[in-house]
């Protein structure tokens, strides 16, 4: 019955994204949405795979439990997986959080909601929710969340200002917005530690904590917000250089 029912809302999925898809600029270098938004003056890796390793090589040194512990995730909290690839947080934090906790799957690739979406279905995971999002938008609902986790893919994100702007009103009072990355060139498919507070500081977050996750591939760095969002005119590119 579950599998039924996801697929058939699959169904949709390519129609609802043609219709909630951003249109794009006559140069086609960006979406419409996103141009009241300064660009990044940055590159964006391209995805060249939804996996960082392999599951079995995550699970023996214990990453997604010891990321879990250092975000404080718990019972019946609602969480957001921010492009969620094949589902390695989705499936943990599903456990993590209980029968009277949420998870929000999300991704931008319609393919790869497709995927994830068999794999909700086929390992029964009842408190699961997909969502197809954007290249410049969350599409979260607003109030919602105590924490949202971006793992391995915030040097993806090619309109890191709008997203990050855009994404602020989905979090709940105490909300967390949780990064893992490598500390490396984008280039390199990591993303600088002091470009990421750089690029969040800019859209009205601040930095709570820093982490050294080694095994995890690099850091982990909650953000909660601060004060009040800067209108998108006003926000400050960050200097890559």
């Amino acid at each position: 019955m579950l599998r039924g029912a996801v697929l058939a809302a699959l169904a949709a999925l390519p129609l609802l994204g043609g219709c909630d898809a951003p249109p794009w600029d006559q140069d086609g270098d960006r979406a419409a949405t996103a141009r009241d938004f300064p660009p990044a003056d940055r590159p964006v890796a391209p995805t060249v795979s939804t996996k960082w390793s392999t599951e079995e090589a995550r699970d023996r040194v214990n990453e997604a439990e010891d990321v879990m512990d250092s975000a404080d995730v718990r019972p019946g909290m609602t969480v957001a997986d921010i492009g969620a690839g094949d589902g390695y947080y989705t499936v943990r934090l599903a456990q993590r959080v209980g029968a009277n906790g949420r998870v929000l799957a999300q991704d931008i690739m319609p393919e790869v909601i497709e995927r994830l979406a068999d794999r909700v279905a086929r390992e029964r995971l009842d408190n699961v929710s997909i969502k197809l999002g954007a290249v410049d938008d969350p599409r979260l609902p607003a109030a919602s969340f105590d924490r949202v986790f971006m793992v391995h893919m915030y040097h993806e994100i090619g309109e890191p200002y709008a997203f990050l702007w855009r994404l602020r009103p989905a979090l709940r009072q105490g909300g967390q917005i949780l990064v893992v990355d490598g500390d490396r060139p984008i280039a390199d498919h990591g993303t600088p530690f002091r470009l990421l507070v750089c690029e969040f500081e800019a859209v009205g977050y601040k930095l709570l904590s820093y982490d050294d996750k080694q095994h995890a591939g690099g850091y982990l760095a909650r953000f909660v917000p601060d004060g009040n969002r800067p209108e998108p005119e006003d926000i400050k590119v960050c200097d890559n250089s």
